[in-house]
Parts: structure tokens; C-alpha cells; sequence
């Protein structure tokens, strides 16, 4: 009696146990895509699938409900297909948490940062500053100037004149300190950036957000609007004080932005 009741106890608690870890496993999904385009993709094809399965099981077409039965078995390899981006910034993020690379930002920085970008986008002079968070740029250090300096708005503001030699490429600023300039990040060409008109630095911000956890700047060389990208999200047009509390959520408190619209 003791052990029918024992097995029908483990039973219940092994399929309590399936359930969470199948909802802690969706949740987890949800979480790292939500504000992304993968959402509206990820829920239009589920909708889709389940659409098309209801209408051929209630019209009894065979051959479709045979080979929507196969795609079922296949669509975890097509997800890794269409959100190969959105997969590869949750592993990285994922990793992030044992990580020891983040350096505290002080308010001094951002007023620095602040100044710098208020003078350049003021003589529209192109910028791209990115802040390295938990997940490590090394692989764009690397390859770029080594710097190390303190961060300030006059050497910001000589890196990138137009013929200092290293006004191409982005600054990495890694908690208070000037780490690299002249880094070539990586540029993901999509329709989307057509559509927006969007110039070569602000590809590359939304690049490196899409991958890493950085937080992107960007000052236009044609307009000298300011934008910042965070996420794989770009907000654009900001007004000094938007750029300042924004970059304060994200580098003093953790604060994740809104999607930008």
C-alpha cells in the first residue's frame, strides 16, 4: 500500500517537474527574443502551423496533414535557421553569467560621453561608441588600436575629427576606460536597413547588439542626429537628455529600454 502510494507520489511529482521545466524553458525563450523581430516571426509561423493542422485534420485532407505531421519533427532545425542572430545573443547572454568582464560605469563617465556627443553631433562630425558590457569584445579589440586611456569628451572628441587617422571604426569603452578605437565590428545586411536608409555605423550598432550585450552610440556624419542601440534595437533622433537617461538606466542601473518604435 505505502509503495503504490510512494510510486503514484514520484508519478505526479516527475510530471510536476516536466511541466516547470517545459514552462521555465518557454519562459527563457520569451524572455531573451521579447522586443525583437523574432516574436512576430516565431508567433506567425506557430499560428500558422496550427492553423493549417486544424483545417486538413476537419477537411480530412491526407497528403497535408501527413506532411504538416513531418514538418512538426522538423521545426526546431528551421527556428535555428530563421533565429540563428536571436539564438546566438541568448547562448552568449546565457554565458554572460559567469563572467567577470564588466566594469562599473561611473556618472562621470556618461556626462563625459554626453559632452563629447553633444559637440560632435553639433559639428556633425560621425561617431560609434560601443560599451562593453558582461559579453567580451576582444575578438574586435583585438584587431583594433590599443588605447587605454580615461574616458573624457576632448579625446573622444580628437579620435573622431575627420583627419585624425582613427575617426573610421567605433570607440570600446569597457567601464571607465578608453579601451580600443578604430574597431571594425561586424555589419549584418538586411532589408529592413535599406528601408530606413540607415549609413554604415548604425548597421554596425544594431550588429553588435544583436550579438553581444553592448550598448551602441551613434552620431550621423549627415545629420548629426543622435541614436543608441541596445539590444538589436536602434532609438533614433534622441535629444541629449534622452541619450543621458537612457545611457544612465542601461550602464548605472541595469534598466532595459522599451523596443524602439
Amino acid at each position: 500500500m505505502f509503495a503504490a502510494s510512494w510510486n503514484s507520489f514520484l508519478d505526479i511529482a516527475g510530471r510536476v517537474l516536466d511541466f516547470s521545466f517545459l514552462a521555465l524553458l518557454i519562459y527563457g525563450i520569451i524572455y531573451f527574443i521579447r522586443g525583437t523581430r523574432a516574436v512576430c516571426v516565431l508567433a506567425g509561423t506557430v499560428l500558422f502551423l496550427l492553423c493549417m493542422t486544424w483545417i486538413t485534420e476537419e477537411l480530412h485532407f491526407e497528403v497535408m496533414n501527413w506532411l504538416l505531421s513531418r514538418l512538426w519533427t522538423i521545426i526546431a532545425m528551421v527556428l535555428v535557421v530563421i533565429f540563428q542572430p536571436e539564438l546566438r545573443r541568448a547562448l552568449a547572454q546565457l554565458g554572460s553569467f559567469l563572467s567577470y568582464n564588466q566594469h562599473t560605469v561611473q556618472i562621470q563617465t556618461v556626462s563625459e560621453v554626453v559632452a563629447a556627443v553633444e559637440q560632435l553631433s553639433a559639428t556633425k562630425t560621425g561617431a560609434l561608441m560601443v560599451f562593453e558590457r558582461k559579453i567580451g569584445l576582444a575578438s574586435f579589440r583585438n584587431t583594433a588600436i590599443h588605447i587605454e586611456a580615461k574616458v573624457s569628451s576632448s579625446l573622444l572628441r580628437s579620435i573622431f575629427f575627420p583627419n585624425s587617422p582613427l575617426h573610421d571604426g567605433a570607440v570600446i569603452i569597457n567601464g571607465d576606460t578608453i579601451t580600443a578605437a578604430h574597431a571594425i565590428l561586424p555589419i549584418h545586411r538586411r532589408p529592413e536597413f535599406i528601408e530606413m536608409r540607415l549609413g554604415t555605423r548604425h548597421c554596425a550598432a544594431i550588429s553588435v547588439t544583436e550579438e553581444t550585450d553592448a550598448l551602441a552610440i551613434v552620431v550621423s556624419e549627415e545629420t548629426g542626429a543622435i541614436s543608441i542601440a541596445s539590444h538589436g534595437n536602434l532609438h533614433r533622433n534622441l535629444t541629449l537628455q534622452e541619450l543621458e537617461t537612457q545611457m544612465r538606466d542601461e550602464l548605472l542601473t541595469g534598466k532595459e529600454p522599451e523596443s524602439a518604435s
